[in-house]
């Protein structure tokens, strides 16, 4: 929907004046008036999270949530009766879509892997994403920055000191702790491309091309680097192969690792990291030095990170009497998955309570203390099985790192 001048303009204003309450409170009733609630909703919950009782947002809270809605929204509802569309008009919406969302494989202007047949162009992003965006993770970034960054800030000193750009990091640890956020970031502090592997985009039925898949995924990066390839869960591509029974994943895996050999001559510019729950069922010869030869522990998130990402998840919704600081002391072990699991189930009571009573409310801290009822942290499984590695596996001092977390919680 095209904005009206004034809206157009007060969107503007709110840019540059973001906590300007009663500036997003105008813009919020003319959205509604648009029969535009959803966009009036963030301006007006935006209001709300600094200011619980502010009446003015409290009434057009009230107002955007009706079922009702609008007189004239609902004349113009019940005037519009819908009936099937077209063929003309399907065509032109598929044309639309086709617009917006390109397939995900398309013809491209690079050679062709195989003659006579066209090359594939892969989703390659360029993230804004920051490190600073990260919450936590403090050794990993220090280990990113030894690793990659650090390097490729100053050619001058990586040439001084022999420092090669050969190898990649493998990112474990429990699942839902932002380690395919964290490779965005990687990225973005690079200004670099972001090409996502993972193994639906590899396997293929026939007999050849899931190997052709893999290399053509390296050449879509090797086409656009400086790129960071993230592989995610590479132990599903690069298990152990004696304990395979397949022999086409075996070849699947002799093709990753002949490609990740490429980065002593042809990967120039692709920064490999790879993520899994599980390094201790990836092959071996995966970590071998000039392939994923780092790893790093990335861990739940500490208070701070808690805190960041509690704040984040309610940013745009209407709150009242939340004690961060107990939340925060509430959700040891809770990954980041966890907490914006929490705050929806929190969200999900406060929205029964008001359907029930007839009446919007605010998201408090008795909602909380429900949804904490049931929300768990998912990590206790993965540290369960972690521990036994810590105790009998730990060849090499590979996992070092976990063994001094586990002591510090006193779980091992």
């Amino acid at each position: 929907m095209t904005d009206s001048p004034l809206i157009a303009s007060l969107t503007a204003a709110t840019e540059s004046r973001p906590d300007d309450a009663v500036l997003r409170l105008h813009l919020a009733e003319l959205l509604l008036d648009a029969a535009r609630p959803q966009e009036a909703i963030a301006h007006i919950g935006y209001v709300l999270n600094r200011d619980p009782a502010n009446a003015t947002a409290q009434r057009l809270i009230q107002r955007s949530l009706s079922p009702m809605g609008p007189p004239e929204v609902q004349t113009q509802a019940e005037a519009a009766v819908p009936g099937p569309p077209s063929d003309d008009l399907l065509a032109e919406y598929e044309q639309e879509l086709s617009d917006v969302l390109p397939p995900r494989f398309a013809v491209g202007d690079g050679p062709a892997p195989v003659a006579g047949e066209p090359d594939r162009i892969f989703d390659v992003e360029r993230p804004g994403t920051r490190l600073a965006d990260v919450g936590g993770m403090a050794d990993v970034k220090k280990r990113l920055e030894l690793a990659f960054l650090g390097p490729l800030r100053n050619p001058e000193l990586r040439r001084l000191y022999g420092k090669s750009l050969r190898g990649g990091l493998l990112l474990y640890g429990p699942p839902g702790c932002g380690k395919t956020f964290l490779a965005r970031a990687v990225a973005g502090e690079l200004g670099a491309h972001f090409l996502s592997l993972s193994i639906v985009d590899v396997l293929d039925m026939w007999l050849g091309n899931s190997e052709r898949n893999l290399h053509e995924l390296f050449e879509a990066a090797r086409r656009n680097a400086p790129c960071v390839l993230f592989l995610d869960e590479i132990d599903a591509l690069g298990h152990k192969r004696a304990q395979l029974n397949s022999s086409a994943m075996r070849t699947v895996s002799n093709q990753l690792l002949a490609e990740l050999d490429g980065i002593e001559g042809n990967n120039d510019g692709v920064f490999v990291l790879a993520a899994t729950n599980t390094p201790w069922d990836v092959d071996t010869a995966l970590r071998r030095p000039g392939r994923l030869d780092r790893l790093a522990l990335v861990l739940p998130p500490d208070a701070p990170a808690r805190e960041t990402i509690l704040r984040y998840h309610l940013r745009d919704r209407p709150i009242a009497s939340i004690d961060l600081r107990r939340l925060v002391a509430e959700t040891i072990d809770f990954s980041g998955a966890d907490l914006a699991h929490l705050c929806e189930t929190a969200a999900e009571y406060a929205m029964a309570d008001s359907i029930e009573r007839g009446e919007v409310r605010m998201i408090e801290q008795r909602d909380f203390e429900s949804a904490l009822k049931e929300v768990r942290s998912s990590t206790g499984p993965w540290f369960a099985t972690a521990r036994n590695v810590a105790l009998f596996a730990n060849e090499g001092g590979a996992y070092d790192d976990l063994v001094a977390y586990l002591k510090k919680r006193k779980l091992l």
